[in-house]
């Protein structure tokens, strides 16, 4: 009796399990549409998506997130070349959602001129601390640094880096020790991204931790020391989550808020 009530249980678990999989994956689009003529490199703006898991996406893809642009591109598993369509990162097929990459081009184009493109680059992992990044450490079977090489190479091919967006913290919001190096962390990081990207002078943007956790202190310690090093350089800007709401787990941003978020982005690099 209690074998098959232990069997019943599995079923109804993974019954649900799977019911809340479908829910989540169920307008997510089912073909990839290939670029087969990249626009010239020059039209081509190149901005790369880094950080956890606010920045890899994991609101609710509705199907206005699927209509392609075909001036927003990004790239596939493969490194190939296709039209964006939420969700933009492919790494962790378990979790992954609506991110805020277009929403950000989206808003973006609104202010350029007709022949630009937008060029998304993910790189986002959900879970990743900054330290982890630094060191190029494996995390959920990705070398976090390596890969943003990878990717960074594969878009300067196409089109000119104009920036890179980072939305990352809530790991290591976790203890004071990591909130207290975060500032070191970041000048450390920037400098590793700068380089990569040879380029010094690179507009980076970083997004404040939303203010809806139940460890409101140490989300925002972690925010004072992001502000705190965006007065340093004039190139770094934060953007700001004030009033943006999460979708009920007190860690990650609604679809509403997301892509606010992304326009908030959008509005920072104008600046």
């Amino acid at each position: 009796m209690i074998y098959k009530l232990n069997i019943l249980i599995a079923i109804i678990l993974f019954s649900c399990s799977e019911y809340k999989y479908e829910a989540r994956t169920k307008n997510f689009p089912t073909e990839e549409l290939p670029v087969l003529k990249a626009p010239k490199k020059e039209n081509i703006w190149v901005f790369v998506l880094a950080g956890q898991s606010n920045m890899a996406g994991r609101a609710f893809v509705e199907p206005n997130d699927t209509l392609p642009n075909k001036r927003i591109l990004t790239v596939n598993n493969k490194d190939q070349l296709i039209f964006a369509k939420e969700p933009l990162h492919f790494y962790e097929p378990s979790q992954k959602g609506l991110d805020l990459g277009m929403s950000f081009a989206e808003n973006l184009l609104k202010r350029t001129a007709d022949s630009i493109h937008i060029l998304l680059i993910p790189t986002a992992i959900g879970g990743s601390s900054i330290e982890q990044w630094i060191n190029d450490k494996k995390h959920r079977d990705i070398k976090l640094l390596s890969n943003f090489k990878t990717k960074l190479e594969v878009a300067q091919h196409y089109g000119s880096l104009k920036g890179i967006i980072w939305h990352q913290g809530e790991s290591d919001a976790n203890n004071k020790a990591s909130i207290n190096a975060y500032y070191t962390n970041l000048i450390r990081l920037t400098s590793i991204f700068r380089k990569l990207a040879n380029n010094d002078q690179l507009p980076i943007l970083i997004g404040e931790l939303g203010a809806f956790s139940n460890n409101k202190e140490n989300w925002s310690l972690l925010n004072k020391k992001i502000n705190d090093f965006a007065k340093t350089d004039s190139l770094i800007k934060v953007v700001s989550s004030h009033n943006l709401k999460d979708k009920g787990d007190k860690l990650h941003f609604n679809a509403k808020s997301i892509r606010e978020l992304g326009k908030r982005y959008a509005e920072k690099f104008f600046e």
